[in-house]
């Protein structure tokens, strides 16, 4: 499906120049001369390349559908990570770099969702927020207000995130994946 330039969001896969590329950010730019155009950061989805790239209104790029399908995380071999099909029962293993900073919150029987292009996995879906337990939180700095300071905590799986003031180490919170963000206590 060709779309114009302008029409170009965050998290449309397109394919430019024989490629399919993955768009992170975008930045509608109206210059005083000349037309506007969109300022568009995207992701190589095949070889992990970035590029910034203008679209005016004008250009047209053949937006991609890609095939979902349920998988489950088993385990991880050396820097693969093998996942199986929740369908067929398949296993199929994958670099751990396709998941970027995310694959430090797998877990064993996650559930996540593959992108296929053209049979071939191109992109793994974490869900948005997992629970995690913290094993390390700083003291709170006395003479700190309240409503607006945060402090750094260690989650189990080595990541930082930085949390209010009231909660401890052993508290079990929810998580943001992609955004590394506390979100709340879990219930």
């Amino acid at each position: 499906m060709k779309i114009s330039g302008v029409d170009i969001r965050p998290g449309n896969i397109i394919e430019y120049e024989g490629g399919i590329w993955k768009v992170a950010k975008i930045q509608h730019t109206q210059p005083g001369k000349g037309g506007a155009y969109m300022q568009v950061e995207m992701k190589n989805l095949q070889d992990g390349r970035k590029t910034n790239v203008r679209f005016r209104s004008a250009d047209t790029v053949e937006r991609v559908r890609l095939d979902t399908k349920d998988f489950q995380y088993l385990y991880a071999e050396d820097d693969m990570l093998v996942f199986m099909d929740t369908e067929t029962f398949e296993q199929i293993m994958l670099p751990a770099d396709l998941l970027g900073d995310a694959a430090a919150f797998l877990e064993d029987g996650m559930q996540v969702l593959l992108e296929l292009w053209e049979e071939k996995p191109i992109s793994v879906q974490l869900p948005e927020q997992v629970e995690a337990n913290i094993v390390e939180a700083d003291a709170v700095v006395k003479g700190q207000t309240a409503s607006s300071s945060y402090k750094p905590a260690v989650l189990e799986n080595g990541v930082r995130v930085m949390v209010p003031p009231h909660i401890e180490s052993g508290t079990r919170i929810v998580v943001d994946v992609y955004e590394r963000t506390y979100v709340g206590k879990a219930s």
